[in-house]
């Protein structure tokens, strides 16, 4: 069909199946831009003058791009829900034994000079009051607070990654903010309370959600729902008085979030009992561990302040 001039067209389109030439040359139809349609051996060719070919590519590629097939977003990871409540019961135990031995100054210890977060001490290799800190309160208010949110944000941060994974994950993040609010801060900075840990929870919870892809993935608004919701809840409950550590809430939320998303590396396997029941019993290692270098610690310096 290209004899009457075939020096003088330009091949636009190509394709195995006539169809696809059809619709294209029938968009081209609608301009008013000359076309032919020619069949090979094995290809079908649509063709216009040569004067019109970089209107017509051009032409084309806006009908690709208006009729492009939308890329579906990923699936969302496959997760098992589980139950969170365990975990949340053995924090409220924890935060709530070590309220009272603290009151009554057991081991005849300061349990509060010897695990609050003091900067200073901290940079100089007293690492275990990152997480000691987590267990203090400065008063019934104080704890009640801490055992409502926590409960709240580790319920739904187990029912996801399981109660076991999930309070480690809590526990590290936590004492993780601790580090990083206070290499950031004064040295002379002291704090103390669950709130790292409970605003940790919130981090892991959200940052989970989100790279697991658990909510609509179609618009942007619902794909960083996770995000803007856990920020949300930060700045509700996470900004009060003067006497609320913002930096350690900022950083144990943002802490938790890294964990969060990490555990996505592993959701296939986060259902496994025997995972959740290491990971939980490591948890509690892991404050244990704390406590005993901080009580430790602390004897020794009676000691010294004896002689």
């Amino acid at each position: 069909m290209l004899d009457r001039g075939l020096d003088n067209w330009t091949v636009v389109y190509e394709s195995r199946a006539y169809q696809p030439c059809s619709d294209r040359a029938l968009v081209l139809h609608s301009l008013e831009i000359p076309y032919e349609i020619v069949r090979g051996l094995d290809r079908v060719s649509l063709a216009v003058p040569a004067s019109l070919a970089e209107r017509a590519k051009y032409e084309l590629w806006q009908y690709d791009q208006e009729n492009r097939t939308p890329t579906p977003p990923p699936p969302p990871l496959p997760i098992e829900h589980q139950n969170g409540v365990p975990g949340a019961l053995v924090y409220v135990i924890v935060v709530c034994l070590v309220a009272w031995l603290a009151g009554e100054g057991f081991l005849n210890r300061d349990w509060f000079s010897a695990g609050r977060v003091d900067g200073e001490l901290i940079r100089q290799g007293e690492w275990w009051r990152t997480i000691t800190a987590l267990t203090l309160h400065s008063g019934v208010r104080h704890l009640l607070g801490n055992i409502g949110f926590g409960v709240l944000f580790g319920v739904l941060a187990g029912r996801f990654v399981g109660s076991g994974v999930a309070w480690l994950g809590i526990v590290l993040a936590g004492g993780a903010g601790n580090l990083l609010n206070t290499v950031l801060l004064d040295s002379t900075h002291r704090s103390l309370g669950a709130s790292t840990a409970v605003f940790a929870a919130l981090g892991l919870l959200a940052g989970f959600v989100w790279r697991a892809r658990l909510m609509s993935q179609e618009r942007w608004p619902y794909r960083l729902g996770p995000v803007i919701g856990g920020i949300a809840l930060l700045a509700f409950t996470g900004t009060g008085d003067e006497n609320t550590d913002i930096g350690a809430h900022l950083a144990g939320f943002v802490c938790g979030f890294v964990a969060g998303t990490a555990l996505t590396l592993a959701a296939r396997r986060l259902a496994n009992p025997l995972l959740q029941k290491l990971s939980g019993a490591a948890a509690l290692a892991v404050l244990l561990a704390a406590w005993f270098a901080a009580l430790a610690a602390s004897g020794a310096t009676q000691v010294l302040r004896g002689h």
